[in-house]
């Protein structure tokens, strides 16, 4: 069976509609904790998936917390081995800082729901799904990040250019395109300060909630099972090719 590794930070932001998505395509989820299990124990490369979720951390705060140190080290190798990886929120910073990017505060907070901007290659990509059908994505972040060297911007918004990028197998989302109306509550309750330090109502957030989640879910849905499908049709021409060159080079 595929394996998926998924590292957490907090432990109401988990996979949400991502864990049916990759159930679905028959992987077998394990769950690394940030502060509870060893990140530096795990292998960075064996996993078929590695997904890095988000956290209310900066990516660059690793004086402050030093096992980022870990992810990163594991960012760093799992990318160059060019494994399929997908970073969420925090998880996308850590992977652009990964790849040699700044990661930085943007002086505000994009939080709430709303809809994102496509780019041309977003539209050739699966997040193609998450601007159909007038869907809005859940923003929760105070982050950017630059674009990585090698990386293609698939998407954006008014406020934050950087929000969605592909770098060979990786994807990096900056907004929550795992967000589900049956975690939010928790959301809400575990990011009251941050929410009343921005000055919104958790009234207006569950209102939004009821409103754009559920075609979010479906809109995930159909993003998510072509991502991975796409990673495994890679991941099988690419054994193709290592046996076709295999075979030539003996005969």
């Amino acid at each position: 069976m595929k394996t998926a590794i998924a590292i957490r930070h907090l432990h109401f932001e988990d996979l949400g509609s991502l864990a049916p998505a990759l159930e679905r395509a028959g992987y077998q989820i394990r769950y690394a904790d940030y502060g509870v299990d060893d990140i530096a124990a795990l292998d960075a490369v064996a996993p078929d998936l590695v997904v890095v979720l988000g956290g209310p951390i900066g990516a660059y705060e690793d004086d402050l917390y030093p096992s980022l140190k870990d992810e990163l080290n594991l960012l760093e190798m799992r990318l160059g081995a060019n494994r399929p990886t997908i970073g969420i929120c925090l998880g996308a910073q850590l992977m652009a800082r990964a790849l040699g990017a700044r990661v930085y505060p943007t002086g505000l907070k994009e939080i709430g729901w709303g809809q994102i901007t496509i780019r041309p290659a977003g539209c050739e990509s699966a997040i193609r799904h998450l601007v159909q059908n007038n869907t809005a994505v859940l923003h929760w972040h105070g982050d950017t990040f630059d674009l990585p060297a090698g990386a293609t911007l698939l998407a954006s918004t008014e406020k934050c250019r950087n929000q969605a990028f592909v770098w060979g197998n990786a994807l990096g989302f900056q907004f929550h395109p795992e967000a589900t109306a049956a975690r939010l509550e928790q959301w809400f309750m575990g990011h009251a300060c941050e929410i009343a330090g921005a000055k919104l109502a958790v009234a207006s957030l569950r209102a939004d909630t009821a409103r754009y989640a559920e075609r979010l879910e479906i809109q995930a849905r159909k993003c998510f099972d072509e991502w991975l499908t796409s990673i495994e049709n890679s991941s099988a021409q690419t054994v193709a090719q290592s046996s076709a060159e295999t075979n030539k080079s003996s005969t």
